[in-house]
C-alpha cells in the first residue's frame, strides 16, 4: 500500500509518519497480494482532541474509519483496530458469496483470528418517513435543521432546479452540503 500522510494542525514528525506505516501494514495480512491502492491517512488537532481518519479504497468497497482521542498514538491504534473489523466483515461476506459463486478466495483467513458475531447481521430498518420537500436554498435548509434540531435536513434545492439535497453539521460545527453529481 501507498500511503499519503498528512497533519492538520500539527507537526507531523517522522516518528508519527513510521508509527501509521507500522500500524496499517498489519492490514495487509488479510489480503493475498498487498493492495496496491492509495491510502490516506489525515492527522489533526480539533479542540485538543487527536483526529486520525484513515480511507482505503478497494475495488468495490471502500474503508473507512475515524478515531477521536486524547492521544495520537492510542487512536492511530483504535483506527487499526476498527478497519480491521471492516476487513473482516467484508472478508467474511466476500467470501461466502465468491464460495456460493465459483469457490474461489479474495482474502486469506488469519489464523486463530477471532470473528466478529455479527457476520450474518441483518439491517433493521425500524421506521420509513414520508414528507413534501419545500424548495428552499441552502440557508434556509440549514435554518430548518436547526430550528428542529437534527444533524441533517433534506430539501429540493431551489437553486439548482429543485435536485434533491441534503445539508449536514460537521463535528467541527460547520456545515456540509450533499447534492447529486449529474
Amino acid at each position: 500500500m501507498k500511503y499519503t500522510i498528512r497533519g492538520a494542525n500539527l507537526e507531523l514528525t517522522e516518528a508519527l509518519k513510521d508509527y501509521v506505516q507500522k500500524k496499517l501494514n498489519r492490514l495487509e495480512r488479510y489480503f493475498e497480494a498487498p493492495p496496491t491502492s492509495d491510502v490516506s491517512v489525515t492527522l489533526s488537532v480539533v479542540r485538543d482532541l487527536q483526529n486520525v481518519e484513515v480511507t482505503i479504497p478497494l475495488p468495490g468497497v471502500l474503508l473507512r474509519a475515524e478515531v477521536k482521542g486524547n492521544d495520537m498514538y492510542a487512536s492511530i491504534d483504535l483506527v487499526t483496530e476498527k478497519l480491521e473489523r471492516q476487513i473482516r466483515k467484508h472478508k467474511t461476506k466476500a467470501n461466502r458469496k465468491i464460495r456460493q459463486v465459483s469457490g474461489m478466495r479474495t482474502f486469506r483467513e488469519e489464523p486463530n483470528t477471532p470473528q466478529p458475531h455479527d457476520e450474518d447481521e441483518e439491517f433493521e430498518l425500524v421506521r420509513t418517513k414520508r414528507f413534501a420537500l419545500k424548495p428552499m436554498n441552502v440557508d434556509e435548509a440549514i435554518l430548518q435543521m436547526n430550528l428542529v434540531g437534527h444533524s441533517f435536513f433534506v430539501f429540493a434545492n431551489a437553486d439548482s432546479s429543485e435536485d434533491i439535497n441534503v445539508v449536514y453539521r460537521r463535528n467541527d460545527g460547520t456545515y456540509g452540503l450533499i447534492e447529486p453529481a449529474r
